[in-house]
């Protein structure tokens, strides 16, 4: 199981990002954890320095991004062509 975590104070943009994480782990059938940090001290261990953040599985792979739930599905589950 994926964990997703939202980092973010609590602001509009917070929320949608949450909002569109559910949307895509939805969409794409995928179990996962979603997670909110709040905390300014625990959202600077993942070295986001502009909120929202989004990290995965505890690797941040966006901030300052209000990503879309297809650009979510994509960080969620990559395209591997090997």
């Amino acid at each position: 199981m994926k964990k997703i975590q939202i980092l973010g104070t609590g602001c509009s943009k917070c929320n949608d990002l949450m909002a569109n994480a559910k949307e895509a782990a939805m969409l794409l059938g995928e179990d996962v954890e979603l997670e909110k940090v709040t905390d300014l001290n625990d959202i600077m261990k993942f070295g986001c320095m502009t909120t929202p953040g989004l990290a995965i599985n505890g690797q941040l792979v966006s901030q300052g991004k209000l990503l879309k739930p297809d650009q979510i599905m994509k960080l969620i589950r990559p395209v591997n062509f090997e």
